[in-house]
């Protein structure tokens, strides 16, 4: 049974129970976990709480050379971990591996800024006075990741977090959490002191309460749902935590008349269903020009017809299962509810079955025309691989249509026409946009939600801010 991490040691819970967690694509265990109490959490909390005073008073560039070690570390087992990250997830190991790249990644930018947390200097503020802004950590900071990129989401929290100088309690998602667990122990090996990082298993309702409302945790970074994040946002608030929310996302996709339809196909197929389409970061609404909707809809149904669903584990596999038997029934009810309204099936619409595909959680890769614009997959997040189609006739169109959405995390604009480009750019409401490029996240650039997609930043030096104290100080030279 795999174990907590609490203060640097490996534990189990007090309660001695367990969570099993399965492999999607067979339903056989994988491993368990602790099923933690509130009093885990709580020893969690006070671990971080009392490792602040040693890791917050090292140099930046000595918390900068833990990272960087624990980087190496984690190259070292990348195949290891992705075997791990496939068993339990059910992602294809190729994307396991690029998971945990992209992990390794994230932790290396942070450590590359390693001397760039500044404060600021203002002379003659007034007579004889000058000014200082001094940046100092928050104290111990919550993480509670969800499901679908559990080692990559867990570290855009902690990078930013341990170099600021902050110590963390984590709470993985249940069902994924022996990756984080295996991710995070590499960084004892690699010298971070006992009780800077704890990783708690368990419920939401119970470990993941205790971490939101416990007055000890100075902040909370969470991702998953719109709807949980409502919850967080809300319990946060009654002990004013700063909370950084990254939550669902519906993203638009239009493709303009004068676009690289080729490229423009590559692109819509790969961010709707890589990771099978559970990535809150995806494309989930395609917008096309009318004049080149006919071309578009074919190449991409073909596509969409020769990926190879199966067995994360499998060679060849291209798309693994969904993740839970509860998430392939949300995405069929959606689906279904749009073909009741009139939607026409392109590809897909259905789960597969027969052999192998009875023992996990698999749906076929979805395509839907004639789309009703108040159907569920337009205007709630389809979190898996179905994609509703629509046409339009001007960019105006499509930038409202893609506007009329509770949400906005990313979008994306194909166009040879800059003044379009520009112009989307401008007016979506949207965290992101990309043009004429395929949906990836650069460590590099701030990323963030609009309007109920979340709160705050994360990646880039945007990030830091989330994880610091600003104090201004008036010093008296006479």
């Amino acid at each position: 049974m795999a174990q907590m991490l609490i203060g640097g040691e490996w534990v189990g819970s007090r309660s001695g129970n367990s969570i099993e967690v399965l492999n999607p694509a067979t339903g056989e265990p994988v491993d368990t976990a602790p099923r933690a109490t509130a009093e885990d959490a709580r020893e969690a909390i006070d671990a971080a709480h009392q490792a602040f005073g040693v890791w917050s008073e090292w140099t930046q560039a000595k918390r900068a050379d833990v990272l960087r070690s624990a980087v190496g570390l984690i190259r070292l087992h990348q195949k290891e971990l992705a075997v791990l990250l496939t068993k339990e997830q059910g992602k294809p190991l190729r994307e396991a591996a690029l998971e945990i790249l992209r992990y390794a990644h994230t932790i290396e930018y942070y450590a590359g800024l390693g001397k760039n947390i500044r404060g600021g200097y203002i002379p003659q503020i007034d007579e004889n006075k000058y000014g200082l802004i001094i940046k100092r950590p928050l104290g111990g900071v919550g993480a509670i990741v969800t499901r679908n990129f559990p080692v990559s989401l867990m570290g855009n929290k902690i990078g930013p977090a341990l170099l600021a100088g902050n110590t963390m309690v984590i709470k993985p998602a249940e069902t994924t959490p022996l990756a984080d667990l295996r991710v995070v122990g590499l960084f004892l090996e690699a010298g971070l002191p006992k009780g800077a990082l704890n990783v708690v298993t368990g419920q939401g309702s119970i470990v993941g309460e205790e971490i939101v409302t416990n007055p000890k945790v100075r902040k909370i970074g969470f991702t998953g749902s719109t709807e949980v994040g409502r919850r967080v946002m809300a319990s946060a608030a009654q002990g004013i935590k700063r909370v950084t929310l990254e939550l669902g996302g519906s993203d638009p996709m239009i493709v303009c008349n004068d676009a690289d339809i080729d490229e423009a196909v590559k692109a819509a197929a790969t961010g709707r269903f890589f990771n099978c389409g559970q990535a809150c970061l995806a494309i989930k609404r395609l917008y096309l020009f009318d004049s080149i909707a006919d071309d578009f809809i074919a190449k991409l149904v073909g596509r969409a017809k020769k990926l190879r669903v199966g067995n994360g584990m499998a060679e060849g596999t291209m798309i693994g299962p969904l993740h839970s038997a509860n998430q392939r029934d949300e995405v069929e009810s959606q689906v279904q509810d749009a073909i009741d309204r009139g939607a026409r099936v392109l590809a897909g619409g259905e789960r597969l079955r027969g052999g192998d595909y009875d023992r996990g959680y698999f749906y076929a890769p979805t395509l839907l025309a004639d789309v009703p614009e108040d159907a569920r997959v337009a205007t709630e997040e389809v979190f898996g691989p179905a994609l509703p189609i629509f046409r339009v006739k001007t960019l105006d169109e499509a930038i409202e249509k893609a506007n009329d959405s509770i949400f906005g995390l990313g979008s994306s604009i194909w166009t040879n026409d800059l003044n379009r480009a520009t112009r989307a750019a401008e007016r979506i409401e949207a965290g992101y946009t990309w043009i004429n490029s395929a949906q990836v996240i650069y460590d590099e650039l701030p990323f963030g939600g609009f309007k109920q997609s979340g709160l705050g930043k994360e990646h880039g030096t945007e990030a830091l801010d989330y994880y610091t104290e600003t104090k201004s100080v008036v010093v008296a030279t006479k």
